[in-house]
């Protein structure tokens, strides 16, 4: 069966399952509640506290174990249980930045690990990856939406993540390798912004999640300082990622603008408030990027 995941600094994202926090807690006993997943004698739990940023998520074995996880929930919605050993191929990607430098270790990451057995929710698995192929993130995200964008004859595809936002220039559907990159400009770094200054200004602590809820508009919990300045902050963030793309050469007012990923969907007002893109589209699917993996990894097996 064929898998498809992105791994998110903040969330993984999976094709057939809500995504999920990149966040694990790991226990030597059975933990009370939740979704347990059991793995070489420890049992893991999924955990609302992310993982602190990884450049090389290859580094130790919990970006592994999430990946057993989006296994078990494929399979699950797939109605493709069993307890005898499943081979499953998996595509996964990079922001295009580290792909050149990463994506053979990434790729090696997951395989050379021969019959993998886990139990998830009372259940054995057993598993086999035969195959893997890593693909850049942005670029696999516009793969799922060529048809929008084959008679444009420019479109930057902004996609929006966790640590990192990926730039990358189409013309007439085509990719522009001399516009492919990311920066260090995602919404970990948003969040860590916003919480020091509203901390240092206001003495309040803000989790990430208050700070996801003011910006999709739901204010009850916090007092209007707080959510006043939560979307000052934000608005400075995007104006401040506007004027790194202006730097790049990067012309917002003509062309198509392409915004993805859930940094965008957090940050549409802001976005659409500051007045620099003339025509932006916004795609609403957080799990873009991981479809088009699932894409791209079809193709390759057919030659095409």
């Amino acid at each position: 069966m064929l898998i498809a995941v992105d791994h998110g600094n903040k969330l993984l994202k999976i094709p057939n399952h809500a995504p999920f926090t990149s966040g694990l807690q790991e226990s030597d006993a059975p933990p009370f509640g939740g979704e347990t997943l059991k793995y070489q004698g420890k049992y893991y739990t999924l955990s609302e506290k992310r993982i602190p940023y990884h450049r090389d998520k290859t580094e130790d074995d919990r970006f592994w174990v999430l990946t057993l996880f989006a296994i078990a929930y494929e399979l699950q919605a797939a109605k493709m249980y069993s307890p005898n050993i499943m081979r499953v191929q998996l595509a996964v990607g990079l922001p295009p930045a580290h792909y050149g430098a990463q994506h053979k270790a990434f790729t090696n990451y997951f395989t050379g690990r021969g019959a993998v057995q886990f139990d998830f929710q009372g259940k054995p698995y057993s598993i086999y990856i035969e195959k893997v192929m890593c693909f850049p993130q942005a670029y696999a995200a516009a793969v799922t939406m060529l048809q929008t964008l084959r008679d444009k004859p420019k479109a930057l595809i902004v996609d929006q993540g966790g640590m990192t936002t990926d730039l990358l220039l189409l013309k007439d559907g085509v990719g522009d390798l001399s516009v492919c990159e990311s920066l260090e400009h995602g919404v970990i770094t948003l969040y860590n912004q916003v919480k020091s200054k509203v901390n240092a200004e206001l003495d309040v602590l803000l989790e990430e999640s208050e700070i996801d809820a003011i910006l999709l508009g739901r204010k009850e919990h916090v007092s209007p300082q707080v959510a006043g300045m939560v979307e000052r902050q934000a608005q400075v963030f995007v104006n401040d990622l506007f004027s790194t793309l202006r730097e790049r050469g990067l012309e917002l007012k003509s062309g198509m603008v392409v915004f993805m990923g859930g940094g965008s969907i957090l940050l549409r007002r802001q976005i659409e408030a500051s007045g620099k893109v003339a025509h932006p589209l916004f795609m609403d699917d957080i799990r873009a990027n991981a479809k088009g993996f699932e894409q791209l990894y079809r193709l390759a097996q057919e030659g095409r």
